[in-house]
């Protein structure tokens, strides 16, 4: 049925249950005939006429456009509010539970915009707790119905995300670029520089570093334009990643310093956990001798993440990186400590973090001669690592996990993972 079939037959329906003929329903301001043709479908009221119409049948407008009162309207706002407030607590499981639930409700059915909010609620809840298939599967949905232009382009960047942290940099790519083309001679907004910004990521994670280093000066040139927080941030953040992953670590610096500086502004603790970590991460990686302060810092963003409604799997990455910096600094117990915290958050075998923490703790117990543990940790990075597609990154863990084995005395283990380190980058 159309939206006038259903509100004509709301109308009849009310007008019934009151005992009103449609003469006196429409008397004296409208013709029973007009009356007639808006019960069957075959017009489609005013909102002048609507509201006229709930005066003299005694419901609300809500009711008569939407199939619910102003009270269920009221209690369905009220529940998806508390379950926004979940996910932007950190209460993600929490927050999964309240979408769901809402969209049980039958009263949800004719609500197109609140329905499609408790759905991209729910997607987002589903990527926070780290089930990112089951988002992935949400935002597919969600992208076949008629949307917003907005909403359409944050299920493209929300999707573009589930499947790059998903390691499926092709798809991702390809549901960036066809939002972006499809908005071509529009001008750019924060939303589509979001949304560039997360293909920017999938191609340097796949290694098209000189497309991704062409696409960074675009975007830059973009956000100066638009001269907004969102953009400036976006541009930056991103173009300090390509700078960092082609060797030009000063630049890097400074377009991270510069994200962090107007994001830090802004006011939004999740973002700030997230860049902070991601800049201390770099620091780590660029200047080996500054572990002891990145430590420092790295304990402090454990709780500054705890206390923002950051992911499972960004909270893993914290841990990760704090394992790191614990092991540099011959802190072995705390490093375990931390690396194990990381494994329990990923989802079970299929996330590269997963990898990571296993490697570490397989350099720990080799770094304090328990080598049988050891062995068992460098071993399990296969089960992790396996069911990924083949990217850089995967090559990086693989190519790592063979240095490993390699000093353990696996041999055999070792010439299987540099084959498939080569592999993964095509080789």
């Amino acid at each position: 049925m159309t939206t006038s079939d259903l509100v004509g037959l709301r109308i009849k329906t009310v007008r019934r249950q009151r005992g009103l003929s449609q003469a006196q329903l429409a008397h004296p301001e409208l013709s029973d005939s007009y009356v007639s043709l808006i019960e069957s479908g075959k017009r489609t009221p005013t909102p002048a006429v609507l509201e006229l119409l709930a005066q003299k049948l005694d419901c609300s407008l809500s009711y008569l456009i939407n199939g619910v009162t102003a009270e269920q309207m009221e209690d369905i706002e009220l529940a998806l509010g508390y379950a926004r407030l979940a996910l932007e607590n950190g209460e993600v499981k929490e927050a999964r539970t309240r979408f769901a639930e809402l969209l049980e409700n039958n009263n949800l059915t004719g609500l197109t915009t609140l329905r499609q909010d408790t759905e991209f609620g729910l997607a987002l809840a589903h990527e926070a707790c780290g089930d990112l298939d089951e988002a992935i599967s949400i935002l597919l949905k969600l992208r076949d119905q008629e949307l917003s232009t907005e909403r359409r382009i944050e299920v493209a960047m929300v999707l573009c995300r589930a499947y790059r942290d998903s390691e499926r940099l092709t798809e991702a790519v390809q549901v960036g670029e066809q939002m972006l083309a499809g908005n071509a001679r529009l001008p750019w907004t924060d939303p589509l520089v979001e949304l560039a910004a997360t293909v920017l990521g999938a191609y340097m994670l796949r290694g098209d570093l000189l497309r991704a280093r062409q696409f960074a000066a675009e975007l830059l040139n973009a956000a100066d334009a638009l001269g907004t927080p969102r953009s400036i941030v976006a541009a930056n953040w991103n173009a300090s990643s390509v700078a960092y992953a082609t060797g030009h670590n000063e630049e890097a610096l400074l377009f991270a310093e510069r994200a962090l500086a107007v994001l830090l502004e802004t006011g939004q603790p999740r973002a700030v956990a997230r860049m902070r970590t991601a800049l201390l991460q770099r620091r780590l990686r660029a200047s080996p001798s500054e572990a002891a302060s990145v430590r420092h810092a790295l304990r402090a963003a454990v709780g500054e993440h705890e206390q923002t409604s950051t992911s499972l799997i960004d909270r893993a990455r914290v841990h990760v990186e704090l394992a790191n910096a614990e092991y540099m600094t011959g802190d072995y117990d705390k490093a375990v400590e931390h690396a194990k915290s990381a494994i329990e958050l990923v989802p079970e075998f299929g996330h590269v973090l997963g990898a990571e923490a296993n490697l570490l703790l397989s350099r720990v117990y080799a770094a304090v001669g328990r080598a049988d543990e050891a062995a068992g940790h460098a071993a399990s990075v296969r089960d992790w690592l396996m069911p990924l597609p083949d990217t850089r990154r995967s090559a990086s863990t693989w190519y790592a996990t063979a240095e490993t084995m390699e000093q353990l005395g696996d041999s055999d283990g070792a010439v299987e993972a540099y084959q498939r380190a080569l592999a993964c980058v095509g080789l």
